[in-house]
């Protein structure tokens, strides 16, 4: 289907129920966002080196001793900026408590989001989403790089509203850590 094609079926204002139906009608698995300004993104699926990522920094969670029901691959963290609400679809998200039903979470509740850039997404995980997620309050932002070392650099929310780094390491170095060494 052409891009005109799609336009033409397009709603003038797209919500998160919009959203939220577009990633369910996917049958090749595309994630699709958008900024609390209205900015629509379709991110291609991830591929295996990126599934692989996830799985190991999901599994390190889990053996030290987050309950499975706190983190989460590909949940929707609900971004509430002046001109609405926007939704994104962090690669992995560690919360507080268990979120309630639904696909559109509060970030109120989100302890650690983590994004693993993937070819194409590198603007969108080291501009926008630093900046929309450190305006909705999430204490830690985790960004894995594709790069040999496979990069993991961390952010932490500093007092004037935006984030820090903390530290930058190899996947492999994050990994022999604790996460109670990171998070706070």
């Amino acid at each position: 289907m052409s891009a005109e094609a799609v336009g033409m079926h397009m709603p003038a204002v797209v919500t998160l129920d919009d959203v939220a139906a577009m990633n369910a009608a996917d049958p090749n698995g595309h994630r699709y966002e958008t900024s609390p300004e209205g900015v629509l993104s379709v991110m291609p699926p991830p591929d295996s080196e990126h599934a692989m990522i996830a799985s190991r920094l999901f599994a390190w969670l889990i053996m030290a001793g987050w309950p499975a029901e706190q983190v989460l691959q590909a949940a929707g963290v609900r971004i509430s900026g002046p001109q609405g609400d926007g939704g994104r679809i962090p690669d992995l998200t560690v919360w507080r408590k268990p979120p309630p039903g639904g696909v559109w979470s509060a970030a109120g509740d989100v302890v650690l989001v983590i994004e693993i850039v993937s070819p194409g997404s590198e603007a969108m995980d080291s501009v926008t989403k630093v900046r929309e997620y450190a305006s909705a309050g999430i204490p830690q932002y985790w960004v894995v790089d594709r790069d040999g070392a496979q990069t993991v650099t961390l952010h932490r929310l500093a007092g004037q509203g935006g984030y820090e780094e903390r530290a930058r390491m190899p996947l492999a170095w994050l990994l022999q850590t604790s996460p109670a060494d990171h998070l706070d």
